[in-house]
Formats: C-alpha cells, structure tokens, sequence
C-alpha cells in the first residue's frame, strides 16, 4: 500500500469499524401515488419552466428546434437524432462552449414526480456543455420515465461514471425582491423532446 494522506485516513477508518457486521436496515416498498407517469412529468416540467415537446420523428424534431431557435449561431448536439454546428468532440478547452446558444443532450431517464432528467458524463461529454449553454434541448424517450426518486436511485450507477446530476427545468433564482428570473446561473429556457 503507497504511503500517502488518503491511505492513513482510509487505514483509520477501517480499524474503527465494528467488528461485527450490522446489516443495512430494509428498505421499505412505498407506495406509488403517480400513476400516469407521462402526464406528471410533463406537469412538473411545466412547473419548472420548461417546455414539452412531442415531435413525430428526428426530422421534426431537427424543424422544431430550428422554429424554436431561428437566431442560434452555434448549436452543439450530441445526439445523433439532431445535428449542430459545433463538434463537441473538437473541444480541448470547456471555455469554448461558452458562445453555445443551444445545447441538445438525451437524457438517461426522466422522474414523474419531480420532472428532472439524469445526465451523464457519457450524455453531456463536455460536462460544462449542460451548464454554460444559453438553451437546453433534451431529448426524452417517453418509456424512460420513472415514478419517483425511488426508482431513479435504483437506475443511477455512480460506478460506472465518473460525474452525473438530475436537471430540473431552466436555471432560475427568486431570491432578490421576489422575482423569478431564469437564466440567472444557467440555461435560460430547457425544453424536453419526447423522442
């Protein structure tokens, strides 16, 4: 074993665990008081800011965003389903996404009860694409919708990437004279395309 910091502070926490084992307490079943997981979500991501929407295939999903963004001047996709203007694999330097106007990104899976999506390093590959971009387009297969936090814990394998977050709506603060403003820290509109 290398002698560092974290070995002797990885080394004193195990001589102070117990001896004996204590298995972790039961985890309840609880109740599912969400039944139609689409309408719910789509309800929470109203709630938030954002928008849903439902275009038939890739093509119209390539015209919605160019109807509902006709001034972006740099797109980064990284969807296969929906093309940019700006290669995210030619990115040395997180900083040059900071001229983004829309980000598109396809979420792991969504939650009903609260509207978030799980995004990935893997979904984002720059990770600061999902927070410098001015617009947020995220792609949601419909059927990967979940009911609660329950469930999205039990699809969330923090072992198998090395960063991921739930997103919920547009970036918005109401904290200084009361007023709701989006786009304080983030994204200033999140959309959802139900593809």
């Amino acid at each position: 074993m290398e002698n560092n910091t974290r070995n002797h502070v990885l080394a004193a926490v195990e001589s102070q665990l117990p001896l004996n084992r204590i298995a972790y307490p039961a985890i309840p079943a609880f109740p599912k008081t969400v039944t139609d997981l689409l309408t719910a979500f789509e309800q929470r991501v109203a709630d938030a800011g954002g928008e849903i929407f439902r275009p038939a295939d890739a093509v119209a999903a390539q015209a919605l965003l160019a109807s509902q963004f006709p001034g972006a001047s740099v797109i980064c996709s990284v969807t296969p389903e929906i093309k940019g203007n700006r290669d995210i694999h030619a990115v040395q330097n997180p900083h040059e996404l900071a001229d983004v106007d829309v980000a598109v990104i396809r979420a792991r899976f969504g939650v009903a009860e609260n509207g978030m999506v799980w995004l990935t390093q893997e979904d984002l590959e720059v990770n600061a694409l999902g927070f410098l971009s001015q617009h947020l387009v995220i792609l949601l297969s419909p059927q990967s919708i979940v009911c609660d936090m329950y469930d999205a814990y039990l699809r969330v394998h923090l072992e198998d990437t090395a960063y991921g977050c739930f997103m919920m709506g547009p970036s918005a603060t109401a904290d200084i004279g009361a007023v709701l403003v989006h786009g304080a820290q983030g994204a200033r509109s999140l959309s959802v395309y139900l593809l």
